[in-house]
């Protein structure tokens, strides 16, 4: 078995390219099934994906891809090859006019599909985070981890948490419409991220929750809320998008509607102050001038709960 060894000088840093035998290049086994692999791996690639090319990929040899000493890599491999499919047809020389073969995947003319090629990507990824990939909301739309993830960058967006959710939001539009709402979590500012709350592989929660309920996700930050409490609140116990917009509200708090209203989809207005204004107008013990401002929270200032043992009209 023919060896053949290629080094390549990468921005300052010598890479000793893997093995590529005469079965890997297409020698022998399915050819019309499969091109062949180039003979000289990763040089014959970076012969046009140079950084003045309109796909540069020198920067890979910064990221853990390119790491020639560990054996799970590509570059310990078949180099490019190894994650973009035997490229034989695709650097081989073409006449002028004529169309270069596709490479076979992780491209806008790649000829394998997108179950194909994040297979790829899980056979060195299928960690615990991903294990639910296949039943995924991600997965059956169609989406690849090409689409997210810029693996020859030397930092991927997804992973830096003041750039991931922008990532996110080129597909989820009305998500991108509420964090930019007067009220929402601080994720303008890329200091919380779309994963702090979402396990984006697939999980088995809900919306894909990184945490198994809603409200244990939300207590990963509040834990002041968690409770328990001597007297609760029971839309607090049950679900905290009762009352709150995770992504963003044009109301105080991340709230769905304002005092009184949020209040009075629960609590009768019989027998209580139930406007928020004053005058002779209107009739006696009907308005009250308590509901101005804060509203019901005026007095009812406990809204998640209470431990005071005469709290139980949450008030103290």
């Amino acid at each position: 078995m023919a060896r053949i060894l290629v080094a390549v000088m990468a921005l300052g840093v010598m890479v000793t390219l893997g093995v590529v035998s005469a079965q890997d290049d297409g020698a022998s086994g399915d050819e019309t099934a499969m091109p062949p692999y180039t003979r000289t791996g990763a040089d014959t690639c970076l012969k046009c994906h140079d950084e003045t090319s309109e796909f540069p990929v020198l920067s890979i040899f910064r990221t853990p891809h390119a790491t020639v000493g560990d054996e799970k890599t590509p570059f310990a491999g078949l180099q490019c090859e190894a994650c973009h499919g035997p490229g034989g047809e695709h650097g081989k020389r073409v006449r002028f006019g004529q169309e270069r073969p596709p490479i076979p995947a992780f491209g806008d003319n790649s000829i394998w599909s997108t179950d194909r090629e994040n297979e790829i990507c899980l056979d060195c990824h299928r960690g615990s985070e991903r294990m639910h990939w296949e039943a995924s909301t991600h997965r059956r739309y169609d989406l690849g981890c090409a689409d997210c993830h810029e693996v020859h960058d030397t930092h991927d967006p997804v992973t830096v948490t003041a750039e991931q959710t922008q990532v996110c939001l080129d597909c989820h539009v009305e998500q991108r419409s509420a964090v930019n709402q007067a009220s929402s979590h601080p994720i303008r500012a890329g200091k919380m991220d779309c994963s702090a709350c979402h396990q984006p592989h697939g999980a088995l929660t809900e919306a894909m929750l990184s945490k198994p309920t809603v409200n244990e996700t939300c207590f990963g930050c509040h834990a002041e809320k968690r409770g328990p409490v001597l007297w609760e609140h029971a839309p607090v116990t049950e679900d905290c998008t009762l009352c709150h917009r995770p992504h963003g509200s044009n109301h105080p708090a991340l709230l769905t509607k304002r005092p009184p209203l949020l209040c009075q989809e629960c609590h009768s207005r019989a027998g209580h102050p139930s406007i928020g204004r004053t005058g002779a107008d209107l009739p006696s013990g009907r308005a009250s001038g308590f509901l101005l401002t804060g509203s019901c929270t005026n007095c009812h200032s406990q809204v998640h709960g209470s431990n005071h043992p005469s709290g139980s009209n949450l008030s103290r």
